[in-house]
């Protein structure tokens, strides 16, 4: 048995824009059906939502359904979550609230198994293959994408060290956190907050790092990539079905 590629870090490496969808359903029915509708990869949000490690499973074997790439984003930075996420299968994780380099590279260790982190060793697991991959240990983070999440102003004016750190493939940023931080709750849309957002952009590249986000609108997933974000989650599931729930009833009546 192989190590499976992980096709949204190679898009990554390659500079190819990777356009994903967030998930916040929790649901094996949805994540199944969303797999295949052509995104190139999915966001399984465990922060914001009711998940804990045993609901992640069934979603990420629903996610295998398809082509898409499932993310794994810990409700923390937690050496102890992140090994747990990454032993049930995800190879790609987006580690929330990362303040400074040091948290950075404690993140990236937790992710590697000695001598380069502090992963712990298990066998059969998901991720192994149930022990059926021989090298998984010696290979596993040839696959794995590591990506931190910035979302306040003290991260940002540590962005450069952060995104220099060794071992992370990608830095996020969290409009919604960034613009609470920022003055502007509830309004990321606020010109200084997406002044801030496309100098991050141009910060984390020039560290040969790939940068990205969420966006709630076609317009705005379009202009981040403009800007330069190398991957950019296009839309919410919960949002999409509460929209078009509303607008059905709204052409009803």
């Amino acid at each position: 048995m192989e190590l499976k590629k992980n096709a949204f870090k190679a898009g990554l490496k390659a500079g190819q824009p990777q356009l994903g969808l967030w998930s916040s359903l929790c649901s094996p029915i949805v994540l199944e059906m969303l797999s295949n509708v052509g995104f190139d990869w999915l966001l399984i949000d465990a922060e914001h939502s009711p998940l804990e490690i045993a609901d992640l499973l069934p979603l990420l074997q629903a996610s295998a359904a398809g082509p898409s790439m499932a993310a794994v984003r810990p409700p923390w930075n937690d050496k102890v979550l992140l090994k747990r996420v990454l032993d049930i299968g995800a190879q790609t994780v987006l580690i929330p609230f990362v303040e400074n380099e040091d948290e950075a590279a404690a993140a990236v260790s937790s992710c590697r198994y000695p001598p380069h982190g502090i992963r712990g060793v298990a066998g059969a697991t998901r991720a192994s293959g149930y022990g059926r991959i021989p090298d998984y240990l010696h290979r596993a983070q040839e696959e794995l994408c590591i990506l931190v999440q910035v979302e306040t102003g003290a991260a940002l004016s540590r962005l450069p060290q952060i995104a220099a750190t060794e071992g992370v493939d990608g830095v996020f940023i969290g409009p919604s956190d960034l613009s609470a931080s920022m003055g502007h709750l509830g309004n990321p849309a606020h010109p200084d907050v997406q002044a801030a957002i496309k100098n991050a952009a141009q910060v984390i590249r020039d560290a040969g790092k790939a940068p990205g986000i969420l966006a709630t609108s076609v317009d705005d997933a379009k202009r981040y990539l403009d800007w330069g974000f190398g991957f950019v989650a296009c839309g919410i599931d919960l949002r999409l079905l509460a929209t078009g729930a509303a607008t059905l009833l709204s052409n009803m009546r």
